[in-house]
């Protein structure tokens, strides 16, 4: 295993496709098709399964992933030690982040930021995506954290940092397991579980109003856990994030996840502010730890 195995990994892992990740990184295909297989050898265990569709993480893939990310940072942080990444900025930065941003998302951010700048002071508020971009348009947060596949302010500039695709989540041994292709019919005939935090519910309706089908709504309600706990003890099924998935249930019951067959949008995190702000060292330095961390460009504008 060296440094190129885990960066082709997490590109073909967020791009869904060994083609995209090769024309990504300027590599040929079969070079990372390569360097997956050597990680499947040395870590005993498939990653990826290949379908129609392209790449998709396993169990012990989507594991893996955030491993890789911990790999990368690590690596960078090694590389650009802190007195060269901007040890001595100081100062306070205001950053807003969404519920599920700041639950599954940011954390683990958080104490490598203060490591490499210890002078930089992050001030956390948690908001709703309506007033985040109020509060980055009237300059009361310098930064937010939110899911950019959301914004829709022309006044804001965002950085998409990850996509995190949107499965079905269903009880172990649900007979939509036995299905080779599961659809939007299979899946309305199921009770669903809507989770409503952060704009869940019309994310959801958005991509079923696309096919002939409505979602049998049994329960909305702003509680991931509740939503785990329901799927998993076979109540009902629902369509979530790789980022908020977890196997286990709170009552240690497991939760399977299947791709439909069509088409679901993937859920994007970033970051965002004001267009045309002069951005300050602190905000600076704030991005670019994160365009560095998922190795992303930084020229994604919101429309």
């Amino acid at each position: 295993m060296n440094f190129r195995h885990v960066k082709y990994f997490v590109a073909t892992a967020e791009l869904g496709q060994v083609s995209r990740a090769a024309m990504e990184l300027s590599i040929s295909q079969s070079a990372i098709t390569t360097a997956i297989k050597d990680l499947e050898a040395e870590t005993g265990t498939r990653l990826f399964l290949r379908t129609g569709q392209g790449m998709e993480l396993t169990e012990a893939g989507r594991h893996f992933l955030g491993s890789a990310y911990r790999i990368l940072a690590a690596v960078d942080e090694a590389l650009k030690p802190p007195a060269v990444a901007g040890e001595d900025v100081s100062g306070t930065l205001s950053v807003a982040a969404t519920y599920t941003v700041l639950g599954y998302f940011l954390p683990q951010h958080l104490g490598r930021l203060e490591r490499r700048y210890p002078k930089l002071k992050i001030q956390l508020f948690e908001l709703s995506r309506e007033m985040v971009e109020d509060g980055l348009v009237t300059n009361r947060f310098d930064m937010a954290v939110v899911l950019t596949s959301n914004v829709n302010n022309p006044e804001l500039a965002t950085d998409t940092l990850l996509s995190s695709q949107r499965r079905l989540w269903v009880a172990s041994g649900h007979p939509l397991l036995n299905l080779e292709r599961v659809s939007f019919a299979d899946i309305a005939k199921e009770p669903y579980i809507m989770l409503t935090v952060d704009e869940a519910a019309h994310t959801t309706l958005r991509y079923w109003n696309r096919t002939d089908y409505q979602p049998n709504t049994r329960l909305r309600t702003s509680s991931i856990e509740a939503v785990r706990s329901i799927v998993a003890n076979g109540q009902g099924v629902t369509i979530l994030s790789d980022m908020v998935y977890r196997p286990w249930s709170l009552e240690g019951k497991r939760i399977e996840t299947i791709i439909p067959a069509e088409p679901v949008p993937s859920m994007n995190i970033g970051l965002a502010w004001r267009k045309g702000v002069e951005l300050t060292p602190a905000m600076r330095l704030f991005r670019e730890y994160f365009a560095e961390t998922y190795q992303t460009p930084q020229s994604h504008m919101a429309k």
